[in-house]
């Protein structure tokens, strides 16, 4: 007979397995300690020595969580070894290991069962109960096509540069742009350079921006997209997407355009079809991309803002990227219509939204805040920056797994690197899923029961 210890442990095992909060956060956890250790080994860098554990931990985290932050060069640091690394760990984040496993299953002729159906449609945010070996297929299909044709339109720009060479940098900046990573290998035109030697290449910011554009819009939208020729109709969730990235890219652009325009930093040499394409530029990479084509640190503090604002919404629920998605903006600015309308639900597009896709938004919106601003607080308490807009910057980045930089990371002491590495986890997985996850092993999670009204006045 079992005794009850044995019972209890065995429920909270079955607890802990049952839950894909718990076990995406988990993965992408584990993911990060296995490649932090592999990268700081000697044979991956150009030196052969041993990276620093706390920098190979910031490395690894950047690049699993597609953020593109680092404290070294990728070209001039790591080796082709440790190139090939970072970009596993990019491709490896950008689709999720539960993604990749399930896939792998399907490969191999295995059935997928319905718990790992459940862990993949949780991992790309898709709450379809049919079809999820479709779903699968799709999201990892689409993901190496879409690469496939940004690496062969790079290649036409970067083979002839840079010979065999070009070749492997077209690949790693297709994977890295599509993740909405923000890597590259052009290092060898200066140090933390990314995009800035070639931001008067309409082939090479074009086709980044589409990758990016494609990575960030989710696969539930492109589900749906490819779904229209049968269905001949949208989801709402799609149509939320496609309008507010509409938006959020022309406003963007518009404002880098006028505030950067007379720069000489930035914009202010540039003939006026190269300022058009940056300026569209900087608003797409904004969206948790995380390439420089303009020397960020040189913005005036307007183009700062406007960039910590874009960073902190970021892309779409189910993509590549971060931020606290486009959908919980548009969730909650409509929440606050229909309150001003005096209206008790929310209402979008003539289409009630269930209070609990509102609470989640507001839940992720006020985590997001408090991510960021304790990670900035933690970056200026440890001096790694003189300027709160800087350290604000920085840190929605991090948090948003955006990437671009204002200089503060090169420049970061230890614990200052340790939190930025909490904010781009965090960002990545998800603030509400990593407490869910942990109340779940806590074994803390709300039970049903019957609580007596409470009466609060606000506003």
């Amino acid at each position: 007979m079992k005794s009850v210890r044995r019972i209890r442990m065995e429920r909270k095992e079955s607890r802990l397995l049952h839950n894909p909060a718990l076990i995406i956060v988990g993965s992408f956890f584990i993911s990060i300690l296995i490649g932090g250790c592999i990268l700081t080994l000697p044979i991956f860098n150009r030196q052969g020595v041993f990276m620093p554990f706390i920098d190979a931990l910031f490395t690894a985290t950047s690049a699993t969580c597609v953020t593109g932050l680092v404290v070294y060069d990728t070209y001039l640091y790591f080796n082709m070894a440790g190139q090939i690394v970072v970009i596993l760990l990019i491709q490896l984040g950008g689709l999720g290991v539960v993604t990749l496993t399930s896939f792998a299953y399907l490969l191999v002729g295995k059935r997928v069962g319905l718990r790992t159906a459940h862990l993949a449609q949780e991992s790309v945010s898709s709450d379809e109960q049919a079809n999820t070996a479709n779903l699968i297929r799709m999201v990892v299909f689409f993901t190496a096509v879409v690469e496939l044709i940004g690496a062969l339109l790079l290649s036409i720009y970067f083979v002839p540069a840079y010979g065999q060479y070009g070749a492997f940098i077209s690949v790693f900046l297709a994977i890295s742009a599509f993740c909405n990573a923000g890597f590259d290998l052009l290092g060898m035109n200066g140090a933390f350079s990314s995009l800035i030697s070639v931001n008067d290449q309409p082939l090479v910011l074009l086709t980044i921006m589409g990758l990016i554009i494609c990575g960030g819009l989710g696969f539930i939208v492109w589900q749906d997209l490819w779904n229209y020729r049968k269905k001949r109709r949208l989801l709402l969730h799609t149509k939320i997407v496609l309008v507010s990235t509409a938006i959020l890219l022309a406003g963007g652009a518009l404002f880098f355009l006028i505030l950067e325009w007379d720069n000489p930093e930035t914009m202010g040499n540039m003939p006026v079809w190269q300022k058009f394409l940056n300026a569209i530029f900087q608003s797409v990479t904004t969206r948790t991309a995380g390439f420089d084509a303009l020397n960020n640190p040189q913005m005036q503090g307007s183009s700062k803002l406007v960039s910590v604002v874009l960073m902190f919404i970021g892309a779409a629920p189910g993509s590549t990227g971060g931020g606290i998605k486009v959908t919980s903006l548009v969730v909650l600015i409509m929440t606050v219509f229909s309150v001003m309308r005096g209206r008790t639900e929310t209402v979008i597009h003539h289409r009630r939204i269930d209070k609990t896709v509102v609470y989640k938004a507001l839940a992720v919106m006020f985590l997001g805040l408090l991510v960021v601003v304790v990670t900035a607080g933690v970056v200026l308490a440890t001096e790694s920056s003189e300027s709160e807009l800087d350290a604000l910057f920085e840190s929605t980045s991090a948090f948003a797994t955006v990437g671009l930089t204002v200089g503060v990371t090169s420049m970061a002491d230890n614990l200052a690197k340790v939190m930025l590495i909490i904010a781009m986890f965090l960002g990545r997985v998800g603030p509400v899923s990593f407490a869910v996850s942990i109340s779940v092993a806590a074994g803390t999670r709300d039970k049903k029961q019957i609580i007596p009204e409470g009466k609060v006045w606000v506003g």
